[in-house]
C-alpha cells in the first residue's frame, strides 16, 4: 500500500537522502539544501506514515563527538518501495543520488 503513496517532490528528495547520507536531520538539510523547517516537518510525516524509522544515537556516541545526541532516519521496507516508485515519477531523483554518491 505505501508503494502506491505519491510523495510530493520535496518529500522524495528527503527519502532519497536519508536513503544516500548519513541519515540524520542536518545531513539531510546539506544534502538536499532545504531549511530545518520544511526538513523535521516532513521526517515527522514520513515516519508517521510508515516511511522511516528512527532511533537516538547513544549519549557516548555524542559525548566523544563533543555533540548532542544525533537522531538516525532510516527507510523501512515500505519507504524503500515508495522512494523506488518516486525516482519513476521524479527522474531528477535518480541522476541526483548520482551526484550525491559520486557516481
Amino acid at each position: 500500500m505505501a508503494a502506491e503513496l505519491k510523495l510530493s517532490h520535496t518529500a522524495a528528495l528527503i527519502l532519497q537522502a536519508v536513503e544516500t547520507g548519513d541519515g540524520y536531520g542536518f545531513s539531510v538539510m546539506e544534502l538536499t539544501g532545504l531549511p530545518s523547517g520544511t526538513v523535521y516537518p516532513a521526517m515527522r510525516r514520513l515516519e508517521r506514515d510508515g516511511l522511516v524509522v528512527s532511533q537516538w544515537e547513544g549519549q557516548a556516541i555524542a559525548d566523544a563527538g563533543q555533540r548532542p545526541p544525533r537522531k538516525y532516519y532510516q527507510l523501512t521496507e515500505a519507504g524503500q518501495a515508495t522512494l523506488a516508485a518516486s525516482q519513476r515519477r521524479y527522474p531528477l531523483l535518480t541522476k541526483l543520488a548520482a551526484v550525491e554518491t559520486g557516481e
